[in-house]
């Protein structure tokens, strides 16, 4: 009898509430498609994530139904991630001598969740693919990213998404209670920017991804959004539709639950989001605001 996915990842250990696996991966370059199919690629360092958000479709991609239930609570790390990356962008640079490739990371999982701290694979990756300067976006939520500004800098073509989804840190707890403070990924952009040195042949681009929508509370709206200040875009983007088979993208139940205590906001989601929008436009003109597909281009 075949071996599941889960049987063929070893256990290693557990890194704070997550059991830990690894595996070697066939490939590190997945073909962008869908939201994200700006992109030649996606590049997912890991499998699964610490964060474990309630309202996270990436649960829907675990290797078996039981996983998808203990989202948050386990992890697969890439061993040979490094090893493969760099087969692969020497391959696509030999067929593609004048087009560098262009790199989502990450769809599927955050690149900078608690477990980089220690296994430094993101870092290991970054290191490989600065020596062939792809076009880069990386996406998390995670501080973590400001300690690699030292190799970030290096990137000719960079943005980095810096998901944010309300500005108030009780619903923050109550969608996403492992994630870092709102404060302290704002105060990681600012670290970025302060620290990567301008160079005129650079194009290094900050947005903030408030992806999806959560409510903010009104005495808190008019702060937040100064905050964003910062950056050279907001994109924003309301939930997924709400799906139920194991293996489709969507809203899950859980973050529905959660829903129920802000019907305050969900009962007139459609209108709520038009007037935080409206906000935005009103209070960031010098900030580029984008909608759902459109924002998680490169330019």
């Amino acid at each position: 009898m075949a071996k599941s996915q889960s049987e063929e990842n070893s256990k290693q250990e557990s890194f704070g509430t997550a059991k830990v696996y690894i595996n070697n991966a066939k490939s590190i370059l997945n073909k962008a498609t869908g939201f994200i199919d700006y992109y030649d690629f996606t590049l997912n360092p890991y499998r699964g994530c610490q964060y474990g958000c309630s309202y996270c479709y990436a649960a829907a991609f675990s290797p078996n139904s039981k996983m998808r239930q203990d989202w948050g609570n386990w992890v697969i790390i890439k061993q040979n991630a490094v090893e493969i990356l760099e087969k692969e962008l020497q391959k696509w640079q030999k067929k593609n001598p004048d087009k560098p490739a262009s790199i989502y990371m990450s769809s599927v999982t955050d690149p900078y969740q608690p477990i980089e701290s220690k296994q430094m694979l993101t870092r290991g990756l970054l290191e490989a693919m600065v020596k062939y300067q792809p076009i880069l976006v990386i996406q998390t939520r995670s501080p973590l990213i400001a300690k690699d500004v030292d190799i970030l800098q290096q990137f000719r073509r960079l943005r980095i998404n810096m998901s944010i989804p309300t500005g108030s840190e009780q619903v923050r707890k109550d969608f996403e209670p492992r994630t870092p403070s709102i404060s302290a990924r704002l105060k990681a952009i600012e670290t970025l920017k302060r620290n990567i040195r301008y160079q005129e042949s650079h194009w290094i681009r900050f947005s903030v991804t408030i992806t999806p929508l959560l409510p903010t509370f009104p005495e808190d709206e008019v702060d937040f959004i100064r905050k964003l200040e910062i950056v050279d875009r907001v994109v924003i983007q309301e939930f997924h539709p709400t799906q139920t088979r194991s293996l489709v993208a969507g809203t899950r139940q859980e973050a529905e639950n959660i829903k129920q205590k802000y019907s305050w906001w969900y009962d007139n989601e459609q209108l709520n989001y038009l007037q935080f929008k409206e906000k935005l436009d009103l209070l960031l003109s010098g900030v580029e605001i984008k909608e759902g597909k459109a924002g998680f281009g490169f330019e």
